[in-house]
């Protein structure tokens, strides 16, 4: 372990010695065995396939029938008409082959245990947090529409609307990264901290040096990252050197050198949760580009929010169900008892209501039925009126929803101005185009601000094949030249906006775990339409002749890539 305390370095705890990460590392490393062990499994698979090709001859008039029926499978089952579209494709070049991995793909083998126990875990804790009849109703009279899309958003689990929480909107994650700082060192009881992506670094560095303090001090601190992260960044046995400083930590799905459908789900979210009293949301990583420390793409734009107030209450529990996902016991009372405001309360509130106790399952034990109450400690206020309401939300792959794309689509289907967006990727289905496109048809300003320096050439490339219809139906897009656009805001008419890590693309929308924040009526939504109206000057404005003088070499790959659009 490294531990740099020179003040002009300021690295913080490194817990890697140069060259244990990167993809040579991975290459040379137990990773690399299970890559090397992946790709005998799937070249096995296709010398299978290839082995029944010389069949062909014998069997071609029963493939003719086989793939017909396929094709009229596909066209009648519940599947997204954009992904069908992918299917048939598959399925029409390689029959056989196509059909097995379409139903291997559905019948979601690496998933089903997942699946169960988190459909239990989301029952369980459905009624965790009691929704606030004052709250909802002073939403409902305020805006009907508003309040019909908090009823959708609470269909999918444990969602309240919150009227006491203040909000901060931080436009860089530079301005993240230093508030984030002064408020760890504040903790008392617990940090929990849930990120896809995490990187040796300043960035990371100077928040473990914290971790690591807290640790010692008796605070509970939990870390969650995503298990691609072994693939690059963090070698296996990073898990242990984190335990070595009394930081519990967990990798979401971590690579295994099997093939399942586990690895199409991924945890995108990115949440940090302090005593109960504050958190952080947004697009954010820990990881040194994020904070321009780096320079990948050029200048890196990210957004990110920081709540303090009763809201916080949600990313707490959000953060438990992904953590609890492999315990035999389940834990969320003492950890949700903590109020919002340790030693005060919110300006204008009149008392703290007991929190409801999550209903458990008989023979299951938990810290819901036997914690002890947490010591109250004060902490600092925040200043000023908490204005407008909030709602945190999680939109996971396992189930039938899909929340956040139907909370953008209906934030654009009810928008009577503008409504300005922030994306890293563009690959829409059907349904979300056509939202797109209405709203720009209805009058409706839709701005698109996008990368204007790529992070990755295909997606880039799938973007560019919806601009012509976007921009014949009035929607404009912006590239931001300086650099690229990492961030996932909307925002609308001035009364509404939406930050988080849930991107315009199909991973997003339809594989990963993500979270958000919604946001009414909240102060900093001026903020966030402040910060979009500062970065309109500093991109490039796409016009059909733009589109048009596109180099041939990006519009033949977003032709070529089209059809298998849902699979990346």
């Amino acid at each position: 372990m490294e531990i740099r305390n020179d003040d002009s370095q300021n690295m913080g705890i490194r817990l890697l010695k140069k060259g244990q990460n990167g993809i040579l590392h991975a290459i040379f490393s137990r990773m690399g065995l299970f890559v090397v062990l992946l790709a005998a499994q799937a070249l096995f698979l296709v010398s299978t396939y290839l082995w029944f090709r010389e069949f062909r001859p014998h069997i071609i008039s029963g493939l003719a029938v086989f793939t017909v029926v396929m094709v009229l499978y596909l066209l009648n089952c519940r599947l997204d008409p954009t992904a069908k579209i992918t299917w048939l494709v598959v399925v029409m070049l390689t029959p056989v082959f196509g059909a097995l991995l379409y139903f291997y793909t559905r019948m979601d083998i690496g998933h089903r245990a997942l699946k169960a126990r988190f459909s239990h875990i989301i029952a369980v804790t459905k009624d965790s947090i009691p929704q606030s009849e004052e709250a909802y109703h002073s939403l409902e009279e305020e805006d009907p529409g508003a309040a019909a899309l908090v009823r959708y958003i609470q269909r999918s689990g444990c969602h309240p609307v919150y009227h006491r929480t203040l909000v901060t909107y931080f436009p860089l994650g530079e301005d993240k990264f230093v508030e984030l700082l002064r408020q760890l060192e504040g903790a008392k009881h617990f940090i929990y901290l849930e990120y896809f992506i995490i990187a040796e670094g300043m960035m990371w560095g100077e928040v473990l040096e914290i971790l690591a303090r807290k640790a010692k001090e008796g605070v509970d601190v939990r870390v969650m990252y995503d298990g691609t992260c072994e693939f690059t960044l963090l070698p296996h046995k990073y898990l242990k050197l984190l335990r070595k400083l009394g930081i519990r930590c967990k990798v979401f799905a971590p690579v295994s050198p099997f093939i399942s459908t586990h690895y199409n789900y991924r945890d995108h979210r990115k949440i940090l949760v302090i005593d109960g009293h504050t958190a952080f949301n947004g697009g954010v990583n820990l990881a040194d580009e994020y904070i321009n420390q780096v320079q990948r793409f050029g200048h890196w734009k990210d957004t990110a929010v920081m709540l303090k107030g009763e809201a916080v209450k949600s990313f707490t529990l959000m953060f438990l169900q992904m953590w609890n996902m492999d315990e035999r016991e389940l834990e969320f009372g003492k950890s949700l008892a903590y109020p919002a405001m340790p030693g005060g309360q919110l300006p204008g509130q009149s008392e703290i209501q007991p929190e409801a106790q999550p209903e458990v399952q008989a023979g299951e034990q938990s810290e819901v039925q036997a914690g002890e109450q947490p010591e109250v400690q004060p902490v600092e206020r925040p200043k000023g009126n908490a204005k407008g309401y909030v709602v945190p939300y999680g939109d996971w792959p396992l189930d039938d929803d899909k929340l956040g794309e139907r909370v953008y689509m209906d934030i654009l289907n009810r928008a009577r101005r503008y409504v300005h967006i922030m994306t890293p990727y563009l690959i829409l289905d059907g349904e979300m185009e056509t939202a797109l496109k209405f709203a720009a048809e209805r009058g409706v300003e839709v701005a698109l601000v996008l990368p204007g320096i790529p992070d990755k050439k295909m997606p880039y490339a799938l973007a560019k094949t919806h601009y012509r219809a976007l921009l014949e139906s009035g929607v404009k897009i912006y590239e931001y030249t300086p650099g690229f656009v990492h961030a996932k805001v909307f925002c609308c008419d001035g009364k509404e906006a939406v930050v988080g890590t849930i991107n315009l693309d199909y991973r997003s929308l339809y594989h990963h775990f993500e979270c958000a924040t919604y946001l009414y009526g909240t102060d900093c939504i001026a903020d966030i339409e402040a910060d979009f109206q500062a970065m309109f000057p500093k991109c490039r404005q796409v016009t059909p002749e733009t589109v048009r003088k596109e180099k041939w070499t990006v519009k033949l790959a977003g032709v070529l890539l089209k059809a298998a659009a849902p699979l990346l």
